[in-house]
């Protein structure tokens, strides 16, 4: 991936299955995906980014456009051939980047020691995963996956073709976990995290259409962590997906390890852009210790920055390699 902001224009289609389930004041009700999502408009028309809420509105043409949600862009199709899962089960997910013939991509370009990054976010954002799949001969990229409640969820694949000129991409499919319902709010805004024993802390604020810097410090038992340990090529990796249709955001730290200026913590900064005023949750992926852990935080853009708890369910074996 490459360093600062990367954001393509989409749309957020839901599975038909779960169209009472999204309703306002939904109590719990079942979840049955006996088909798979559909995906029609996601390949013809990319659909506007969420009306702001009164009193806000969008910075102009200058704004970076939403992205992350085109199952398709620049000939490139995400196959998903998994679209159904079940909640609490352990589950092979099943995919192929196909290019405009039809064929399977089977030669990528790494970045960040992977050919591909794969993130699974709950609709409602409390459950998240950053995973790193294989892929087989044939182009079919394959990795387990659990997730802990049944609902909507959507799937990112990160990557860049292994061809002269070629431009990252981040496309994306709707996956469905049946099984018992029930609908969660966004979690509350704080400016701590805690996870795993450790807490982080934000400081900064995502800006629409302005690039912002967000700085967030690392500590365990009260004393800053100062030998955090390259994952991935980085210090952190932070992922930015927008409450309500789930626009994609994927920055790096500003620096890296062994460039004579980054340190190992406790602090990572990255810079960032919000396409638009709006809710948004971050996730920070970093390392301690051998572990990966994630802290969530949910923020405002166009208003102040803020953050708290950690997704739901998830835990360090979440982390695909």
């Amino acid at each position: 991936m490459n360093t600062g902001l990367k954001i393509t224009t989409f749309t957020a289609v839901l599975a038909a299955t779960f169209g009472t389930a999204y309703g306002v004041g939904q109590g719990m009700g079942p979840v049955v995906a006996d088909s798979p999502p559909k995906h029609e408009d996601e390949h013809t028309r990319p659909s506007p980014a969420p009306q702001p809420e009164e009193g806000g509105g969008h910075t102009g043409h200058d704004t970076p456009p939403a992205g992350g949600l085109q199952v398709s862009e620049d000939g490139y199709t995400l196959d998903l051939k998994t679209p159904s899962v079940t909640a609490g089960q352990r589950t092979d997910l099943r995919f192929t980047v196909r290019d405009g013939s039809g064929r399977a991509v089977t030669a990528y370009q790494r970045e960040h020691d992977k050919e591909l990054h794969l993130i699974v976010a709950s609709r409602d954002l409390t459950t998240y995963r950053h995973l790193h799949p294989t892929r087989a001969a044939d182009g079919t990229w394959s990795t387990p996956v659990d997730l802990p409640r049944a609902g909507g969820y959507r799937v990112f694949a990160d990557f860049t073709p292994a061809k002269k000129d070629a431009k990252n991409l981040t496309l994306g499919a709707d996956l469905a976990a049946s099984g018992p319902y029930r609908p969660e709010e966004l979690p509350p805004a704080s400016t701590t995290a805690e996870v795993n024993g450790y807490e982080v802390r934000l400081a900064g604020a995502l800006t629409p259409g302005k690039a912002s810097e967000l700085n967030l410090k690392v500590s365990r038992d009260g004393k800053p962590v100062t030998n955090l340990q390259p994952y991935l090529g980085a210090y952190g990796h932070l992922v930015a997906l927008r409450s309500g249709d789930l626009a994609y955001l994927h920055v790096h730290p500003n620096g890296e390890p062994g460039d004579g200026t980054t340190k190992p913590g406790p602090d990572i900064s990255f810079t960032a852009t919000a396409p638009s005023v709006g809710s948004y949750r971050l996730f920070l992926d970093f390392q301690h210790d051998g572990k990966v852990h994630t802290a969530a935080f949910t923020v405002r853009a166009g208003g102040a920055a803020a953050g708290s708890g950690t997704p739901e369910g998830h835990a360090d074996d979440g982390h695909g390699h």
